[in-house]
């Protein structure tokens, strides 16, 4: 790792000896089994996500998706960073870990019905888990700036826990409300570098992490995800017998995961740790992957839900919020995947707004074709943007990063 990617890490406690659990800049930065096994648990949560979209395909519905689908990502992404931080192996963070492996599968249950009987429930263990991390691992952590760190969690969570508390007591449009403001909470205070009262922010300089542990917890994140759009698919195909439509639309969903994966991939997708260990501020490339790997996440989530819907009908009619997450799914996705390339290289390639721009003049034009056209549709601009990115790079030496940060 460079010494300008060292200088600027995630936060870091390795001046404050704390009792063995910082992660090291010079040991070992792969990601995991322990990580892995966490990651499994919010697979089923984001399948759980897709078939909340999938079963509610109008506005309010997506709201509230992406609502709790917000909630979960900030659950990983606040856990990575722990992970990021401290050596998983350790019992203290070993065991922090799989509390909330626990918790998340107790909002996983909840979700389906978390706007309406068990909103007391998703919320409760939400706020348990941020809460409980840091009061868990505080009596373990010696050192002023490592108890600073922990006390700036603990005092933004505590915060954000009034309106998620106060939204599962009330119902309606006030609980999405107050959860939407929780969540601008929560993320906006990490974007802000957790600014405290008494405690000012994190400082710039100890932002940042192992480069290889960040990237490769992305790659293998987004990964993870992809395989809910090839699980679910599979099980309602299964169940359903091998009708010739809706192995049309089984073969044209699995056509859609290998793109979305190829596309992220390519190039862009295995330079982040490069990109971080180049930047000229690698913090801010840092705090800005967690929100670029949502829109993309979103993107597969949406994606996962039209095609549920596909392959259980069909030759069903065609909604426009049937074509919204069939041509939504992989619209967020380029954006997300846009964005990502922008972090990395300082640009965007015109194939991406191209390619944006087609899926949005034929979305209402899409109401008047069957679905499985609107899939094929789907496919086509997805294939075309892997094809400009195998073109582009064919014969060309690779392409060094050139961060924007």
């Amino acid at each position: 790792m460079s010494r300008r990617a060292a200088d600027c890490q995630w936060p870091t406690v390795t001046n404050d000896r704390a009792v063995g659990l910082t992660r090291q800049a010079g040991g070992p930065q792969r990601a995991t089994l322990l990580e892995l096994f966490l990651d499994l648990v919010f697979v089923a949560a984001l399948a759980l996500t897709s078939q909340k979209l999938a079963a509610d395909l109008t506005w309010p519905g997506a709201f509230q998706t992406l609502v709790l689908l917000m909630a979960l990502w900030w659950v990983w992404s606040v856990t990575a960073l722990t992970t990021d931080l401290y050596l998983p192996h350790r019992p203290p963070i070993y065991l922090m870990t799989i509390s909330v492996m626990f918790g998340t599968i107790l909002m996983a249950a909840a979700l389906p019905t978390a706007f309406t009987r068990d909103a007391v429930v998703f919320a409760g263990a939400y706020v348990a888990i941020h809460l409980g991390r840091n009061l868990f691992l505080a009596p373990a952590l010696q050192g002023p700036q490592a108890r600073r760190h922990a006390a700036r969690f603990l005092f933004w969570f505590s915060v954000s826990a009034v309106p998620w508390l106060a939204g599962a007591t009330v119902a309606g449009t006030a609980r999405g409300a107050l959860w939407t403001a929780a969540l601008a909470l929560d993320y906006g205070a990490a974007w802000l570098r957790y600014p405290t009262p008494r405690l000012g922010r994190i400082p710039r300089s100890q932002y940042g992490l192992a480069a290889e542990h960040l990237a490769e917890r992305y790659q293998q994140f987004f990964t993870l995800a992809l395989g809910d759009l090839i699980l679910l698919p599979t099980l309602i195909y299964a169940g359903g017998g091998f009708a010739l439509d809706r192995t049309v639309a089984f073969v044209l969903t699995f056509v859609t995961t290998v793109l979305l994966w190829q596309i992220y991939r390519q190039r862009t997708g295995v330079l982040l740790q490069a990109a971080i260990e180049s930047s000229r501020d690698p913090g801010r490339l840092v705090r800005s992957a967690p929100y670029t790997h949502l829109i993309m996440v979103a993107g597969v989530v949406v994606a996962t839900a039209g095609a549920e819907t596909i392959i259980r009908h069909p030759s069903g009619d065609t909604t426009l919020g049937l074509v919204a997450v069939i041509l939504g799914g992989p619209a967020l996705f380029l954006a997300g995947r846009a964005r990502f390339e922008y972090e990395v290289f300082s640009r965007v390639s015109p194939s991406r707004l191209v390619a944006l721009l087609v899926l949005a003049v034929a979305a209402p034009v899409m109401v008047y074709v069957p679905p499985l056209g609107v899939a094929i549709v789907a496919n086509l601009v997805l294939a075309g943007i892997a094809t400009a990115d195998i073109l582009r790079a064919h014969g060309r030496p690779p392409e060094a990063p050139s961060p924007a940060f």
